[in-house]
């Protein structure tokens, strides 16, 4: 499904959800680039949340863009301008059967994303600071 940034979240789940439970699809991709990247990788975590056991194949690369703007009028003394910008993508395979784990980006059904390790202020309980009151 490839999700573009004026894409209705809604609208994308309804027809996933609608394939996968439905069992016409074994699997869905979601793709997005730009500031759609976000919500391709919203719906992948929400299509998982609520369809147990899919395998997760993910893929991140940048896309060159290129524009260019030539003057209207060559009487203007204005040169022809071109930028070029990279634009983050995302590609999501989420999968029924089961996918090569020794591919990069590779997620088996269950497991949150391994983040490293935890920093060491957030393992234990949590000691809330009181103010004192100095007042007599």
């Amino acid at each position: 499904m490839r999700v573009r940034a004026g894409s209705k979240i809604r609208k994308l789940l309804g027809l996933a959800l609608e394939r996968l439970e439905g069992g016409s699809a074994r699997h869905v991709v979601f793709s997005g680039s730009g500031r759609a990247a976000g919500k391709a990788v919203s719906c992948a975590e929400t299509v998982k949340r609520r369809v147990p056991g899919l395998y997760q194949l993910t893929r991140l690369r940048f896309l060159q863009t290129e524009d260019s703007w030539v003057p209207t009028s060559p009487d203007t003394g204005l040169d022809p301008l071109t930028v070029r910008s990279h634009v983050p993508a995302v590609w999501v395979l989420l999968s029924r059967d089961p996918l090569d784990p020794n591919e990069y980006g590779y997620q088996p059904p269950g497991a949150p994303p391994d983040l490293g390790p935890t920093p060491a202020s957030s393992c234990g309980p949590q000691r809330r600071r009181r103010a004192h009151d100095t007042r007599f």
